[in-house]
């Protein structure tokens, strides 16, 4: 997904240099990419919160298992570690997926701009 959308935010980005574009046609088509990505934002949205709650209540687990010296302890330790390196690439990706959706609506901006209509002026 990565990949998608930075390839067609530069494909729009390269638009922006070209003379003879259909502005109208681009506006729609880009209208419908952002609504797949805000998509796809929501769900990845989802998923880090849930992985970062379930990485806090294994931390909080292991500190209580540990303070009480209880078994299990290191079985916990183990399930947290696990969750702190799946909830890394979740939030990175996320992080993506945010900043470029934020780039989308102010390419939506200057496509709307190219049409003619103006509606921050």
């Amino acid at each position: 997904m990565e990949r998608r959308i930075l390839t067609y935010r530069c494909y729009v980005d390269a638009l922006f240099a070209r003379d003879e574009v259909d502005w109208e046609r681009v506006k729609e088509e880009h209208l419908a990419q952002i609504a797949f990505f805000q998509h796809e934002r929501l769900i990845h949205l989802i998923v880090t919160v849930v992985f970062a709650l379930l990485t806090m209540a294994a931390v909080c687990m292991s500190y209580l298992l540990m303070a009480f010296g209880a078994e299990g302890a290191i079985g916990w330790l183990l399930v947290t570690a696990v969750l702190l390196v799946l909830l890394i690439p979740y939030v990175r990706h996320y992080y993506i997926l945010e900043n470029e959706v934020q780039k989308m609506y102010r390419q939506y901006d200057r496509i709307v701009a190219r049409t003619g209509l103006n509606f921050y002026s």
